[in-house]
């Protein structure tokens, strides 16, 4: 599109790229269990990581993953995804509301409620802490979207020795975080145990809870975490940092530290 930009009190008009944001509906075995505004691509990502993370499958198997289900994908404009268990995952509770991009399920953070699914990691991987630090600057050269619009977050699944195993994008960056959790599961390689999840912005309470959903040892940020979110990384065990940069770090939960 074309914007209007001023510099040093001179305007001129010139493209610009922005990042789309659409709806994407979420069933699990043809029951709608949420509406996610997110940015397309790796969809079938985001809706399996979403159900993982948010604890509907159960420990069923995903068997099959398509657009719609119900009809032609291109009538739904590619924005409906059926995650399909072959009917073996719970019953699903329908969410009454969207999800926006910008926060997560409000209202369910209520950390003995994951406690409830979720069992203590078992004894901590050791990350190295300049690894930890040092994740922004390698993640960074991976942000394509973020490169072309300056509008998405992003969340990447980081080795013990520092190399990115894989970077997701989105205009949510719950849906980012999912997304990775997604291409994880469809690959076999849950549970994280010896990867570290890296998110680029700050780290909440659901951050947490979809990081301890997946096994991830570590979690890294660019910016800070919430309390409760430090209060579900404790309940976890698992390492939590934030303000990470090149030769710098907060830790503020260390779990091979108590």
């Amino acid at each position: 599109m074309l914007v209007r930009k001023l510099v040093d009190g001179e305007g001129s008009r010139s493209p610009d790229q922005v990042i789309v944001e659409e709806p994407l509906e979420i069933r699990l075995d043809g029951t709608r269990v949420t509406t996610t505004m997110r940015t397309p691509g790796h969809d079938y990502e985001l809706a399996v990581g979403f159900c993982l993370t948010d604890g509907l499958l159960g420990g069923a198997s995903v068997e099959r993953v398509r657009y719609c289900a119900t009809g032609s994908a291109v009538d739904t404009a590619f924005n409906v995804v059926t995650v399909d268990t072959g009917g073996r995952a719970p019953a699903p509770t329908p969410r009454l509301t969207t999800t926006t991009s910008s926060c997560g399920w409000c209202g369910t953070d209520a950390i003995d409620d994951v406690a409830q699914r979720l069992d203590r990691l078992p004894d901590p991987v050791a990350f190295d802490m300049d690894v930890l630090a040092s994740a922004p600057h390698r993640v960074r050269g991976s942000q394509e979207l973020f490169d072309a619009t300056g509008g998405v977050h992003a969340a990447a699944a980081i080795e013990l020795d520092g190399t990115i195993r894989l970077v997701r994008e989105d205009i949510g960056r719950h849906n980012a975080v999912d997304k990775v959790v997604g291409r994880l599961l469809l690959d076999g390689q849950l549970p994280a145990r010896e990867l570290a999840l890296f998110v680029s912005g700050r780290t909440s309470f659901e951050i947490v809870q979809k990081a301890w959903a997946a096994g991830f040892s570590a979690i890294v940020a660019v910016s800070a975490p919430s309390s409760l979110a430090i209060d579900a990384a404790q309940r976890a065990g698992i390492l939590l940092a934030g303000f990470a940069r090149p030769g710098r770090l907060n830790v503020y939960v260390d779990p091979s530290a108590t």
